[in-house]
């Protein structure tokens, strides 16, 4: 294979490098700190950056590896994402799936029920979503809305939480039989951050979509949302599947230290991929490219 050009080179480069400030544009859309820090303070801050991005990068590439080796040994991986509203589920998850194949790991966020769904079995819409071999499921809340959102908000009765908290101990161990590994993480924030944030939305025309009339209730009801996830953490947490809560009030500290810990809890190794070679492409004598049709082209504003 002839050696590549410095032409060719620089490209390879600049693509490496798009790829790692798409994070760095997720980060701009998360910041939402004030302007007007002093030199030290900027100073501190641009070192705690560096040291998060770093981080973040060593654990990605650990993330894919993991993929890799899921998808060798069939392994499944069922991951729950639970906490009060702008706790940083959401943040996480895009950190962890930046750079897998969505192919193997994939986000599961289910809409309320329809009313069909209402009359199945509670636990019957989150089955189907489950991982087959070599698969990867995130789900971003899941039947632990039963015992949160649906019983603060008045969408079952006591009842109905009742034979929750009776069968979910039950379906989750059914699952880990299965064959299942089963990750729980509850992501902890305060009254105060979350205040913050929920203003931070308020005012930032790219993130009101974030709230719903919901999320402000829920904000409302906060000492209920409380007592109600102290009974789950108690009744649900079980040696088959653990709760494990994760302090969120830093965002990046959160994702850095579920990452890392997700990480630990499954016995990968890295997989020996065969090497790639790039074959030459065909070239025939006779091929003449058409002309694209100029109207056709997107507007080159930029």
């Amino acid at each position: 294979m002839p050696t590549p050009s410095d032409d060719l080179l620089r490209r390879v480069s600049d693509d490496l490098i798009d790829g790692y400030d798409e994070e760095l544009e997720m980060e701009i859309e998360d910041d939402d700190r004030p302007d007007g820090l002093d030199s030290a303070e900027a100073a501190r801050r641009r070192e705690a950056r560096r040291t998060y991005f770093r981080e973040l990068f060593r654990l990605q590439a650990e993330l894919v590896k993991l993929q890799d080796w899921v998808v060798h040994t069939g392994h499944k991986v069922v991951v729950v994402f639970e906490g009060r509203d702008a706790a940083g589920k959401g943040g996480v998850i895009k950190r962890i799936t930046q750079r897998l194949n969505p192919r193997v790991c994939r986000v599961v966020a289910l809409p309320a029920p329809n009313d069909r769904e209402r009359t199945q079995w509670y636990f019957q819409r989150y089955v189907t979503q489950l991982p087959a071999g070599g698969e990867i499921v995130l789900f971003d809340r899941s039947w632990y809305n039963r015992a949160g959102v649906e019983r603060v908000m008045g969408f079952c009765n006591e009842e109905q939480v009742e034979e929750f908290f009776r069968t979910v101990p039950e379906f989750e161990k059914m699952l880990v039989r299965s064959g299942i590994q089963l990750v729980k993480y509850w992501f902890s924030i305060s009254d105060e951050e979350q205040e913050a944030r929920f203003l931070g939305r308020i005012h930032d025309p790219l993130k009101q979509w974030k709230l719903s009339p919901m999320d402000l209730e829920s904000r409302r009801r906060w000492e209920h949302y409380t007592k109600v996830k102290e009974e789950m953490l108690a009744r649900t947490h079980t040696p088959e599947s653990p709760w494990w809560v994760v302090p969120a009030d830093d965002k990046k500290t959160a994702r850095l230290n579920c990452i890392h810990h997700l990480l630990s809890l499954i016995p990968y190794h890295e997989v020996e991929r065969p090497s790639i070679t790039l074959p030459e492409r065909i070239r025939h004598e006779g091929y003449r490219r058409h002309q694209v049709p100029g109207e056709i082209y997107v507007p080159q504003v930029y």
